[in-house]
């Protein structure tokens, strides 16, 4: 009977957890993921150029990234409470004052380094770090999926809102009701202060500088870093740039929001069903095929007349492939090298993603002003896209051997 209770008890953790971790990653996620609607009427108010206020959007994929690695390793020690509160605070923060910048440097400041940093910190790398620790490696693929799925939903749920704020009230009052949003995700903050852990979690973690050498020095490791850069390099280049794409294409700033809304909605559908994948089959040939399939929709949405059918037919195929890489990546990373580290080591592979996602963002601004047209950042997105499925093919998939622990 208490074998019951308790085992039940553990199920009622697992999926409060579970949904905590999947909320705070959609309001953050969504709140992001928006912002490529007010690069147009930003522009419009403050007269900085496309390219100023690209920058202030790329500084803030690469601060996300860089915040991650240093939010993970704080988690692995103290647990994910403390962080999560941190960065959902300074999300809200830096999303509400953004309207009071009329500069590049405080664009930078507002989006580049309060949102975009509290973001990180309240980032996949924590919160699938901390799913992962509470549940059976057989389980770990679906669980980081349903929060990656998260993620996805925010933007699904807040793109059309974002829209809608903005054609009624102007741009201004639309960005300040997304950061008071994001204050919906303080009781995740709350809950997930002290999770439980599984006992097939309970592997000690080695030191900080020991994790980052053993990971440097494993090419497998080095090959997903390699595929996720390119990864960030594609998703940023959407979430930023897709309502310029469209509305270059002559569609009503409508189409805009909707294929950013396909795209969340979609990913819900990617994101568990490769959760569900990663339990069967090898995850580097997951990601192989993920990236292969992002270099064809490229290819046939440029050859393709653009339409709105064709437009929001792209926004899906794009929706099922955008994040999908997340559950198989951090995937493998516990499975290189456990759960002890996973924050630490996936928020530096999450680094490399938003290396990728900085240039993703800067350059298509920058080849818009120079260009008139996104063309070029399309061929070079079908470039990397091809290298990043070929890259994962020869990644051992087996755990490291770990040194053993010196007897007390």
């Amino acid at each position: 009977m208490n074998s019951t209770n308790e085992n039940g008890a553990r199920q009622v953790a697992f999926w409060l957890v579970l949904l905590a971790a999947a909320g705070t990653f959609a309001l953050t996620m969504g709140t992001r993921q928006t912002m490529g609607l007010f690069l147009s009427p930003m522009n419009t108010a403050t007269g900085l150029g496309v390219g100023s206020i690209s920058l202030a959007f790329a500084f803030g994929q690469l601060w996300w990234g860089l915040t991650q690695p240093f939010a993970g390793a704080f988690a692995d020690r103290v647990g994910a409470g403390r962080v999560l509160l941190a960065g959902v605070l300074l999300v809200a923060l830096g999303t509400f004052i953004t309207p009071y910048m009329q500069t590049t440097a405080g664009l930078v400041f507002a989006i580049g380094v309060l949102a975009a940093g509290g973001a990180g910190m309240a980032g996949p790398a924590v919160l699938m770090a901390t799913a992962s620790r509470i549940i059976a490696p057989e389980k770990r693929g679906l669980a980081t999926g349903v929060i990656n799925a998260g993620g996805s939903f925010g933007q699904f749920a807040m793109a059309p809102l974002a829209g809608m704020l903005l054609a009624a009230n102007g741009w201004v009052s639309a960005m300040q009701v997304l950061g008071l949003l994001v204050l919906l995700a303080l009781p995740a903050a709350f809950l997930l202060r002290g999770a439980p852990m599984a006992p097939s979690a309970s592997q000690a973690p080695l030191a900080t500088g020991d994790a980052l050498r053993a990971a440097v020095r494993t090419p497998s490791y080095l090959m997903l870093a390699g595929g996720f850069f390119v990864c960030g390099f594609h998703v940023a280049f959407l979430a930023t740039h897709l309502p310029g794409v469209i509305a270059s294409c002559g569609l009503p700033l409508q189409f805009g929001a909707w294929a950013l809304a396909i795209i969340g909605l979609f990913n819900i559908v990617g994101s568990i069903a490769m959760g569900w994948a990663v339990g069967r089959w090898r995850m580097k040939s997951l990601l192989a095929l993920v990236y292969a399939t992002r270099a064809a929709a490229v290819l046939a949405f440029l050859l393709a007349p653009k339409t709105g059918t064709v437009v929001l037919l792209f926004a899906a195929v794009m929706g099922l492939t955008f994040l999908s890489t997340v559950p198989p990546t951090a995937g493998l990373v516990a499975k290189l090298f456990g759960t002890g580290n996973m924050a630490t080591l996936f928020g530096v592979v999450m680094l490399s993603h938003q290396v990728g996602g900085f240039l993703g963002a800067w350059s298509g601004g920058r080849v818009f002003e120079m260009t008139g047209s996104y063309d070029w950042i399309w061929y070079v997105d079908i470039m990397l896209a091809v290298g990043a499925a070929l890259i994962h093919l020869p990644i051992r998939e087996a755990a490291l051997a770990r040194r053993p622990a010196v007897p007390a």
